[in-house]
């Protein structure tokens, strides 16, 4: 398919609709987590009340960096633009659901999106696991394969990989996963001008 005939559009977010702002090295020390393991992975894995406990300290900080989020070069204009084309819009996110509310708000973008549509890690498996994007296609009743992941990281690429759906890798000059990728801009701006969205 070409990207301009892909109407069905999921955006991860920390990092591709905001400026990546999460120090991982520093929560992973905060947590005590080793710095080779995944933070969500690693706490999944943990007795029930430390984990708790570790989720609760996680939750908190990312609400400060929710609240204070800054929009992504060309973020608004592409999803306002999709929006208003028509597109059916979602976000699957490794961060909680009720911190993306807060941060597509904060960017001012949260109109544009269904609140059922914002998938966090309560609601799906984790990214690399497909199971948001699954979930995403069976409510809209779209195959996958009519389905774009836009993201800035390796997790969002498998993702889009596992279900079958297309990839567009945004916010790194270049592209370490070439493999995995069906398109790469630059920024959110050469993305809605690679799919004939903006000007």
């Amino acid at each position: 398919m070409r990207l301009d005939e892909i109407r069905h559009w999921v955006f991860d977010m920390d990092g591709t609709l905001t400026l990546a702002v999460h120090d991982f090295p520093a929560i992973k020390r905060a947590l005590g987590i080793p710095q080779e393991h995944d933070i969500l992975s690693h706490l999944a894995a943990l007795p029930e009340d430390e984990a708790a406990a570790k989720h609760a300290w996680l939750l908190e900080h990312e609400r400060e960096l929710a609240v204070a989020s800054t929009a992504a070069p060309g973020a608004v204009a592409l999803v306002r633009a999709l929006h208003g084309a028509g597109y059916r819009l979602g976000i699957l996110t490794r961060n909680a659901h009720e911190l993306a509310l807060i941060t597509l708000a904060a960017i001012g973008i949260g109109d544009c999106f269904a609140t059922e549509d914002v998938l966090g890690r309560g609601e799906a498996d984790p990214k690399p696991s497909p199971d948001g994007l699954l979930r995403l296609a069976a409510r809209w009743d779209v195959a996958p394969q009519r389905m774009l992941m836009v993201g800035d990281y390796r997790f969002d690429l498998d993702c889009a990989r596992a279900a079958g759906a297309h990839s567009a890798l945004v916010n790194l000059a270049e592209n370490p996963w070439p493999e995995l990728t069906d398109w790469h801009a630059q920024d959110c701006a050469e993305l809605g001008r690679m799919a004939g969205v903006l000007v």
